[in-house]
Order: structure tokens, then C-alpha cells, then sequence
């Protein structure tokens, strides 16, 4: 007789993306992670030499360049005796913003998302998330992203 085992991977970060027309060809991209209770994740104006740094990297295009940096609003400071030094993170929920200006009616962000998820005991290897974000300049409502994270599109969180 056999005993089976199985285990239940538990995405610690969820990511959803969204573009919104702020200003005739402009749009306001937007990238939230909600972390389960007791996780976080980090800055990404965390020094290096620590956690790794939240990062979001938009895929180069003739249909839009960048407006401004990537922003993110005050992260949580601490010392961290693993890392050996002070870390900024988010906890719960955060909200990276970053402005594009748009040079075509139709256009399709794409990217990555990557970073690091701690709670106090632990830290998971980092992750990538890919993003793609449809956008059109007469859109009625927010545009949502599809990410691509076999996670995320078999529903576990």
C-alpha cells in the first residue's frame, strides 16, 4: 500500500495590473502586490547587499515610452539581523505607479515583476511574474492585466 503525499504551494504575493488614461495620450500604470498575512516584500529602492529589491521591467516599445520613474509610496524601515542591515518593505498591500505616454491608439505594455517575499523566519527564493497590459486610448474603463504565472492561472493563492 502506498501513501500519497502532496504539497500545496501557497503563493505568499498576488499581483494584478492595471493601466488607467490619465491625460489625452497618457496612462498611469499600476502594479499591486497584496501579501498573505505576515509576508512582505521589498522596496525597490532597497541597498543592495541585502534582500533583493523589488524590480519592474517594461519591455522597450515604438508605442510608448516611459514618463518619469517608477514610484512607490514610503516603505515600512527596519533592522533586519538576517540581512544585517536595514531593510524597506511593504506589508499587506503596495502599489508601484509608473506614467507612460502612448504614441499609438491600441497598444500592449509587457514586462516583469520580480522580487523577494520574507515573513519573520523565512525567505522564499525570488519570483518573476510577467505582465501584459492592453491599452486604448478611448478605453470607457481601466484596462487589466493577464499575468502569465502558472500560479495565478491555476487560482492558487
Amino acid at each position: 500500500m502506498y501513501a500519497g503525499v502532496s504539497a500545496v504551494f501557497c503563493q505568499q504575493v498576488k499581483w494584478s495590473c492595471t493601466a488607467k488614461l490619465i491625460d489625452g495620450n497618457q496612462a498611469l500604470l499600476s502594479f499591486k502586490a497584496t501579501m498573505m498575512p505576515g509576508w512582505h516584500i521589498y522596496s525597490i529602492q532597497q541597498k543592495d547587499g541585502g534582500p533583493l529589491k523589488t524590480s519592474i521591467t517594461i519591455i522597450s516599445s515604438d508605442q510608448y515610452v516611459l514618463v518619469g520613474k517608477l514610484v512607490e509610496p514610503k516603505p515600512l524601515t527596519k533592522w533586519d539581523g538576517g540581512f544585517g542591515m536595514q531593510v524597506l518593505y511593504f506589508e499587506k498591500e503596495v502599489v508601484f505607479q509608473q506614467k507612460i505616454k502612448l504614441s499609438a491608439k491600441d497598444v500592449t505594455v509587457k514586462g516583469e515583476i520580480e522580487y523577494m517575499t520574507c515573513d519573520d523566519h523565512q525567505c522564499l527564493p525570488p519570483a518573476t511574474e510577467s505582465f501584459s497590459v492592453p491599452i486604448q486610448l478611448k478605453q470607457p474603463n481601466n484596462q487589466t492585466s493577464n499575468l502569465t504565472s502558472p500560479f495565478l492561472r491555476a487560482g492558487i493563492f
